[in-house]
């Protein structure tokens, strides 16, 4: 039987192409969704050509009791999850002055409480076979790529850097997790509300002088899950095309 992975956030974008890519190497996938039902439905029927196990799960990972529903249905369905990528995320820029702290809470609720709500509830199984993986989805932005318009957003993304070395040394030796920063990525949410000028200065300072791509960012996580990548385990990988921050 096939590995099965879930991915959270997984109706569009980056999580969209990571299921897309993971199910055309034949695993089994959950897609998980929080409000784009139909693209998530839509994503479902686009990997049925691939001929493995899908499900479309609604939940909010920032509530522990839909966390808990989601895992107890895969398990029910599927046999329990073996490969854990937390996608899930918001951003809600704003002018510093006009950031409220509810937004703040918000932003770490779904970015930050939701990857370790999902985490722990899938690591026993991942411990019990001795064999699991979990990978979240930080950013460069939790590096040192900062934005003040976003900055609830980039600290949130810090402390999952912070919260996958706890997570590995907490379910070693079994259980590998490892971060993946992306940097500016071509996806609708991304790049839809900026300017050609904010365009052209990002693009200044990526040496490969173009934006990401999604499928780019799934065919990495391809990789840290497989067998050819066992022994990495505990570290942040960049994927920004060579970013460097200029002040």
């Amino acid at each position: 039987m096939s590995k099965v992975v879930l991915v959270t956030g997984s109706a569009k974008g980056i999580g969209a192409a990571i299921i897309e890519e993971l199910a055309a190497a034949g695993y089994d996938c959950v897609i998980n969704y929080h409000t784009s039902e139909k693209e998530a439905f839509a994503l479902q029927e686009k990997i049925s050509k691939f001929n493995v196990r899908s499900l479309v799960i609604k939940c909010d990972v920032s509530k522990e009791d839909d966390v808990n529903r989601m895992v107890d249905s895969i398990e029910k369905e599927l046999g329990g999850v073996d490969i854990l990528v937390n996608n899930a995320g918001i951003d809600l820029p704003n002018l510093f002055d006009k950031k409220t702290a509810a937004d703040f809470r918000k932003v770490l609720d779904v970015n930050l409480i939701g990857a370790f709500l999902t985490s722990k509830r899938v690591a026993g199984h991942m411990i019990t076979q001795k064999w699991g993986r979990i990978i979240n989805i930080s950013s460069t932005n939790g590096i040192n790529t900062y934005y003040p318009m976003g900055l609830e957003y980039d600290a949130s993304k810090a402390a999952l850097i912070s919260l996958t070395h706890n997570l590995a040394i907490q379910f070693a030796p079994y259980v590998n997790v490892n971060a993946i920063a992306p940097g500016l990525i071509n996806t609708e949410n991304e790049i839809a509300d900026y300017d050609e000028d904010f365009m052209q200065a990002e693009l200044a300072k990526i040496l490969k002088r173009r934006i990401g791509e999604a499928r780019e960012v799934a065919q990495l996580v391809k990789f840290l899950v497989s067998e050819a990548a066992d022994y990495i385990n505990n570290t942040v990988i960049r994927i920004d095309g060579g970013h460097y921050q200029s002040f």
